[in-house]
């Protein structure tokens, strides 16, 4: 009885024990569950996170080998659309340009390191690597891949631009390589195939460029390897689709590291477990956040001119679209200034890349202050800028800043201890209510700059749609222009020069005329400027000088006077250009004066003096031509020295006007005597003309009185009238002693 009151006594106990053993054991399992759970949850939470690594992490490789390769493509396209490199590889031939220009390039360079220039046939003109010449055939670099891309250029195959790219292999190793063709960046490109010459650029992804390339991108342990099929990789695939090698890094496994941390103290308590979640979720939040900012760093990097820190071309057209689209939708206007520096070019040419390059900062950072924060600006490329303006008003405003840059430009940009002065052209368009999408308003903008530069320069022009008509109707002149001197359809008349004094023919004065093809006489006011855009006028000059030079042969006893543009002279192989012509021609230089204006040497006086000097040594006079018709200035009379100065049209036509203008005329002629310069008075048209400038000291006299621009036949004729204007030299002799009281 007391044992069964006991055990009912201890029963409740009993079943307290079991209650609290189960209890135990209930908080023991789900102690367990939870541990379980949570180190499951651990678990799948860190390989996420090494996955999301691995993700970012190959994303930011296949960008970064994009990257790569376009970095090549950009730099070739820079090479190869190049007015010089035309020149140098299809007129000059100049095998040491090249080997200058392209293969020492190839020397330490962080761009490439292999420079081949091709012929149509894929066969190597040039070959350099790292700075050295490739004996032999370089087949080595030359492999079927790379004659692969010069088929695709060569069959048109390549696109719009003639340039294609890709990953080869070569005896180097693995690289991006790209091949494009040699043409003119301006103007259009007739070379028959055959003469065709393309250039290949090879960039080698050697372990210093895959240690930048880590380093950039912070990809660890990044490496060149066999292709496999390894996650942590990213293939590099030639253009035939073949895998010839992979990049592979070594993955950081953010999640492992977190696990390791936290495994030691999830023994303590489930309280520590809750802190790590916590502290994970931070950690996450954390790299997201940085992720997210090397996201959009890598974006603006992409879109960002590295060396002017400003938008870059794709920059430009990604906020030219969005602005278009918001000007759509909230009916705001856009506006689109296209910007190019005027005589950059020079710049470059006379103080180096490293000048220009300081240049161009010099100028984005004016324009940034000019522009403010509520426009977008931009380096397109080269010496040109874009700028988008939106919001009311916004072509008023667009004008006013374009008239400001103008002003900026007025002033000399001191460059350390150098000063530079250059101007800018600057086309502007408008799409309203964002009417015009970006592409097109970029056209028309470039459209209207190129409009400002042919209506003189330093001015701003805004697009009119007849400009689309006029440049269709100048491409064409271009186009017969070219083919006409192709065929040496030029023709050269000549204008009488004759002696003031018995107004016998002393010389002539050779100008360009030419008759197009079903259209009729050209005017030179109209084709002599397209051919200073396009770049004709070397060949254009080259080929009046020559005829002329020939015609001078019949003509033992006169002088030849011959125009040289500012074009021809900025061209550094122009000394040695004319002289091969005098040497064909087997012409005494002494007899030949060379007439140039002095717009190049107020530009480049430096570099104008040392081609002066050259001609000069070669035997050749210059003439200043159209004195007093610009800047006029005594010190370059002065600092030149020239041979004889020719006195512009508009001093000789303003004579009618009184004494003022027979004063400025006497003046101008007794200032150039005194310096010991002969002078020559152009547009002589009436014979009271004649008698002034004779008495004012002019010593030689053309113009239509003494006769037009007319034919080798006709100046034969005017040489057998020698008595004839010996009669009207005395008779006008005679009316001038008469009318001035002077003996003449």
């Amino acid at each position: 009885m007391r044992l069964l009151a006991l055990d009912k006594r201890l029963r409740p106990f009993a079943t307290r024990r079991v209650a609290v053993a189960g209890l135990l054991l209930v908080l023991a399992l789900m102690a367990v569950m939870v541990a379980l759970i949570v180190l499951s949850a651990l678990d799948r939470v860190a390989t996420y996170a090494n996955y999301l690594d691995e993700n970012r992490s190959r994303e930011t490789l296949v960008g970064a080998v994009e990257t790569f390769e376009y970095q090549l493509g950009s730099t070739l396209l820079d090479y190869t659309a190049w007015d010089d490199a035309a020149d140098m590889v299809y007129v000059g031939k100049d095998m040491p340009w090249m080997v200058s220009n392209f293969g020492d390039m190839t020397y330490d360079s962080d761009l490439f390191d292999v420079a081949i220039v091709l012929d149509d046939g894929g066969r190597p003109l040039m070959a350099y690597s790292d700075g050295q010449p490739v004996e032999g055939a370089a087949s080595g670099y030359i492999t079927p891949a790379l004659l692969g891309l010069l088929e695709q250029v060569r069959s048109g195959k390549s696109g719009p631009v003639p340039q294609a790219l890709g990953f080869i292999r070569t005896q180097k190793g693995i690289g991006a390589a790209g091949v494009a063709l040699i043409r003119p960046k301006s103007g259009t490109f007739d070379r028959p195939p055959a003469e065709r010459v393309y250039l290949a650029f090879i960039r080698h992804l050697s372990p210093p460029t895959v240690k930048r390339i880590s380093d950039a991108y912070v990809l660890r342990g990044l490496a060149l390897v066999p292709p496999s099929s390894s996650s942590t990789e990213v293939p590099i695939i030639a253009p035939t689709g073949e895998e010839i090698a992979a990049l592979a890094w070594t993955p950081r496994a953010p999640g492992d590291q977190s696990r390791e941390q936290v495994e030691s103290l999830m023994t303590a308590a489930l309280v520590i477990v809750a802190v790590y979640c916590l502290l994970l979720v931070i950690i996450g939040n954390s790299e997201m956040r940085r992720l997210r900012a090397d996201e959009a760093n890598a974006i603006k990097l992409a879109q960002s001119d590295r060396l002017s820190g400003l938008l870059n071309r794709a920059g430009l057209h990604q906020l030219l679209e969005a602005e278009v689209r918001r000007g759509r939708q909230t009916g705001e206007d856009v506006v689109l200034l296209y910007l190019d520096l005027d005589g950059f070019k020079e710049v470059n040419d006379a103080y180096g890349h490293a000048t220009g390059d300081r240049l161009i900062r010099a100028v984005a950072a004016g324009l940034t202050v000019l522009v403010g924060k509520e426009a977008g600006l931009a380096r397109i490329g080269g010496d040109e800028f874009g700028i988008v303006l939106t919001g009311p008003d916004v072509l008023d405003r667009a004008l006013d800043l374009a008239s400001a840059i103008l002003s900026f430009f007025d002033v000399p940009l001191a460059l350390g201890d150098r000063s530079v002065v250059v101007g800018c052209s600057i086309g502007l368009c408008i799409s309203e209510r964002g009417s015009v999408d970006g592409a097109e308003l970029t056209r028309r903008a470039d459209m209207a700059m190129y409009s400002s530069k042919d209506g003189g320069r330093g001015r701003w022009t805004v697009y009119d749609p007849k400009m689309d008509e006029e440049r269709e109707t100048r491409n064409l002149l271009e186009l017969d222009l070219r083919a006409a001197i192709g065929r040496d359809e030029i023709e050269v008349v000549y204008q009488p020069v004759v002696d003031a004094k018995t107004f016998s023919l002393v010389g002539v004065e050779a100008l360009a005329r030419w008759t197009r093809p079903g259209f009729g006489p050209v005017s030179p006011d109209v084709f002599i400027p397209i051919a200073e855009t396009s770049g004709l006028i070397d060949q254009l000059g080259l080929c009046v000088l020559h005829r002329s030079l020939e015609q001078l042969k019949a003509w033992p006893s006169l002088k030849l006077s011959v125009n040289v543009s500012p074009g021809q002279f900025r061209d550094p192989d122009f000394v040695d250009h004319v002289a091969a012509v005098f040497e064909e021609t087997e012409i005494d230089p002494s007899r030949v004066v060379l007439e140039m204006t002095e717009t190049y040497f107020i530009q480049s006086p430096d570099r104008a003096r040392q081609a002066l000097d050259r001609l000069r040594k070669f035997g050749l006079r210059i003439a200043l031509d159209d004195f007093g018709a610009g800047f006029s200035s005594v010190g370059y009379l002065r600092q030149f020295g020239f041979d004889r100065m020719k006195i512009d049209r508009s001093l000789v036509q303003a004579l009618e006007r009184g004494h003022r203008a027979v004063e400025m005329l006497q003046a101008t002629v007794a200032l150039a005597r005194s310096l010991g310069i002969p002078v020559t008075a152009e547009g002589v048209e009436t014979e009271q003309q004649a008698v002034i400038l004779r008495l004012a000291g002019c010593d030689q006299l053309q113009g239509y009185l003494f006769g037009r621009p007319q034919s080798p036949a006709d100046i034969d004729a005017f040489m057998l009238r020698p008595m004839e204007l010996r009669a009207k030299a005395a008779e006008l002799a005679f009316a001038a002693s008469r009318d001035h009281g002077v003996l003449v």
